[in-house]
């Protein structure tokens, strides 16, 4: 029946213009062109508003106000046109933007409404004049926000990208929020040109003692005073973040795991803008395989490959003026592992919980043990308890310094040792399918400088060489073998291309004999065990402890 009415006024308005004499104005277009258009676009608008302009433009009417009506007509009408083109092309776009041009015509009728009722002096005019002034400032808006530069992305925004890994989740391209392209290419501290970085997960610390801490002024004004030491810590957390998102987006069973770190590892120099001890990789990519529970990285020549029944634990660092941010967590792709990854993931949370000022360290220990062996893994029709590697434990961490002295225990007992005001701490714990204790072997990839190194003379030329470039590219972080044979010898920031080091090993061997490098080689459960690990970096300010590495995946 609409169909029909348009027509009708259709015929109706054609017949009128067919009486009507051609209006003379030179300043103007003829009369024929613009009914014409006014046809064209006179079926795209309800029967109504073409009978009303059928009788405006009755021959009582004056020529001058009659054009003036016409050249409304016609605006609006390209904005019908328009409105239609955008609902005809709905099915591509979000839904969101489907939803505007419906949402739109629906205020348009109401004001149109409006203006019959309250029209004065004009009558009808005056209420379509108002409805395309609100027409034309609806179109402005929206081109103005179809115009808006790339990065310009919604804060909320939560990521699309979903990873086959069964140890994290969220999304892969959540780092997007911040107007990072996808894959990541721009630095993280271009991102936030006002130094103010993502404040990670706050926590209150645990205990009756400690509540007076989130209200005492004295602590929130020191807490206030080391806010410029607070945003390096964050810088490097938030590169932490998109790095190994990044990371989880292209780690699949079939990888090499040569080719993954350093991948990994150009994604990272170039995210924290790498310029040697300044700020750069905190230590070697770790890549401990199944009963390997840390500290390998590969070699050159080395060309294992991950499988789809491998447990990996990824552990990487990143560091902003020795403000070093230490995490890892687990790749498996075998659901079969789900539970295993489950016991160190919910035993890392726990120990963050528990942590905090005038803590004793070994209550943490008690509190992750108890959590870690309360699960156990089903494997081919035989079940395993998870236990906590007595061996190994989280630690401080301090300027230029991985461990800086405190251990974390993940088992009962343990140092009575307490934690304390502004210090950081890596919790991280390690759940196992076998012994539970793990000794050195394998071939050795890891290497430190000592950080408490005396002076010691040495002979060999090669060594005082092989010092000096330790020196002045790592100082007292980690590095590995693979970085040594880098063009730039580990930092181009330092040595350009002219750091690689040839037949280092025998240099390297004797400053290790010497104590002034320490080695430090894979450790390894027994073979056909499963290790499983998890890690974040804590914070413990004055007011609060923050978890600074903490991430939407894990």
């Amino acid at each position: 029946e609409i169909h029909t009415n348009i027509l009708e006024a259709v015929r109706q308005h054609s017949s009128q213009m067919a009486e009507q004499p051609p209006a003379e104005d030179s300043g103007k277009k003829p009369d024929t062109v613009e009914n014409d258009e006014d046809v064209s676009n006179d079926d795209l608008r309800p029967a109504e508003e073409v009978q009303d302009k059928a009788e405006e433009q009755s021959p009582g009417a004056s020529g001058g106000k009659k054009k003036k009506k016409k050249k409304k007509k016609k605006k609006a009408g390209q904005g019908e046109d328009q409105n239609l083109e955008s609902e005809a092309t709905e099915g591509e776009g979000p839904p969101a933007a489907a939803a505007a041009p419906a949402n739109g015509h629906a205020e348009e009728g109401e004001a149109e409404d409006g203006g019959d009722e309250e029209g004065e002096g004009e009558g009808e005019g005056g209420g379509k004049e108002a409805k395309k002034k609100k027409k034309k400032k609806k179109k402005k808006k929206k081109k103005s926000a179809a115009s808006a530069p790339p990065l310009a992305v919604d804060p909320e925004y939560q990521g699309t990208k979903t990873s086959q890994e069964i140890g994290v989740k969220g999304f892969m391209d959540s780092y997007c929020r911040h107007g990072q392209t996808d894959p990541p290419t721009i630095p993280v501290a271009d991102l936030f040109p006002n130094g103010h970085f993502p404040i990670g997960q706050i926590m209150d610390h645990p205990g009756d003692f400690n509540v007076f801490r989130t209200t005492d002024d004295e602590k929130r004004a020191r807490d206030q005073f080391e806010e410029p030491l607070y945003n390096k810590i964050r810088l490097a957390a938030e590169c932490h973040r998109q790095v190994r998102r990044y990371a989880q987006s292209f780690i699949e069973p079939g990888i090499k795991l040569i080719d993954m770190c350093e991948r990994l590892e150009e994604k990272n120099r170039q995210l924290v803008q790498e310029h040697g001890l300044e700020r750069g990789i905190a230590f070697p990519t770790g890549c401990s395989i199944n009963h390997v529970a840390a500290h390998y990285t590969p070699n050159r020549g080395d060309n294992t490959v991950l499988e789809y029944g491998d447990v990996m634990k990824i552990d990487f660092g990143t560091q902003v003026e020795g403000r070093i941010i230490d995490c890892a967590w687990t790749v498996a792709f075998d659901p079969t592992f789900e539970s295993l990854l489950e016991a160190a993931r919910e035993a890392t949370d726990t120990g963050i919980r528990t942590c905090g000022i005038d803590v004793p360290l070994n209550e943490v220990g008690e509190a992750i043990q108890e959590t870690m062996e309360s699960y156990e893994l089903e494997l081919n029709g035989k079940t395993y308890p998870v236990k906590s590697i007595r061996n190994l434990n989280g630690h401080s961490v301090g300027p230029y310094q991985i461990h800086a002295g405190k251990s974390v225990p993940i088992i009962k007992g343990g140092e009575t040792t307490r934690m304390e005001e502004g210090e950081m701490y890596a919790i991280e714990t390690f759940g196992s399918t076998g012994r539970a204790v793990v000794v050195e072997d394998m071939e050795c990839s890891h290497y430190m400088k000592n950080f408490f190194a005396p002076h010691i003379p040495l002979r060999m030329p090669r060594s005082k060489k092989l010092l000096s470039h330790i020196n002045k590219t790592f100082g007292t972080l980690a590095f590995c073998r693979r970085w040594l044979e880098r063009e730039d010898g580990g930092s181009f920031a330092v040595n350009g291309n002219a750091g690689k080091q040839e037949k280092y090993l025998g240099a390297l061997k004797n400053l290790c004999d010497v104590g002034i490098v320490q080695a430090y080689p894979p450790l390894c459960d027994i073979r056909g065990s499963y290790v499983a690990q998890y890690e974040h970096t804590v914070l413990l300010r004055p007011t609060c402890k923050e978890v600074v590495s903490r991430g939407d995946d894990y």
